[in-house]
C-alpha cells in the first residue's frame, strides 16, 4: 500500500515524504515516488519531517502501524490535516488536544466498504497508471500456495515490508 500510495501521490503532483526502517526500505521509498525519505527507527525523525515541511506539517498521513505511530502522526499534521489509518496491530492512547489544536481528523480506511462505483473508479485509475508507467507494483517475498500459512506468519512478524507478498500457484 505504501509503495502504491507514493507512486499515485507523485503522479498526482503531490510532494511525497515517506518513511522506512532500513536502508533498503528508504531506497525503495525514494525509487517509488517519494521526494524525501526518513528512517522511522531513528531518534528525532519526526523533527526532520517537520523541518522538511518548514514547520507547516503534513496534510495527509497514510498510517500502516497506527498503534505505534498515531500519537506522533497527530503532532506532525498541518492545520486541517488528516491521518488515514490502514493498518493497526493493537490499541493506543492519544491526546485528543492534538486533534483539536490543528482541527485535524483521523479516518479508518478499508477497501471492504468501498462501493461498486468506487472500486471501478480505483481500478480505472490503477489501470491507467500501469499503462502510463507510473504505477509499478513491487513484488517482495514469494511463497507457493501450499505455504500460505507461513506467508501470513511472516507478514505479521516482518519488521518492514519490501513489496507485495505473493502466493504463487503451480
Amino acid at each position: 500500500v505504501g509503495v502504491a500510495a507514493c507512486q499515485l501521490s507523485r503522479a498526482l503532483g503531490l510532494k511525497v515524504l515517506g518513511t522506512a526502517g532500513t536502508p533498503e526500505g528508504l531506497k525503495l521509498v525514494l525509487n517509488n515516488g517519494a521526494h524525501l525519505a526518513f528512517n522511522h527507527r531513528e531518534e528525532g525523525y519526526t523533527d526532520k519531517i517537520m523541518e522538511a515541511t518548514e514547520g507547516r506539517g503534513i496534510d495527509v498521513i497514510v498510517e500502516m502501524l497506527s498503534n505505534v505511530n498515531l500519537s506522533k502522526d497527530l503532532q506532525m499534521l498541518a492545520l486541517g490535516g488528516r491521518v488515514t489509518i490502514i493498518g493497526c496491530r493493537g490499541s493506543i492512547e492519544i491526546d485528543p488536544r492534538d486533534t483539536m489544536a490543528k482541527e485535524s481528523s483521523i479516518m479508518g480506511v478499508t477497501l471492504s466498504f468501498a462501493t461498486s462505483e468506487e472500486n471501478k473508479e480505483c481500478a480505472a485509475l490503477f489501470y491507467a497508471g500501469m499503462e502510463a508507467g507510473w504505477l509499478r507494483p513491487v513484488v517482495g517475498s514469494q511463497y507457493p500456495l501450499t505455504k500460505a500459512a507461513q506467508a501470513h506468519h511472516d507478514i505479521i512478524e516482518c519488521p518492514g515490508a519490501a513489496g507485495k507478498t505473493v502466493l504463487v500457484v503451480g
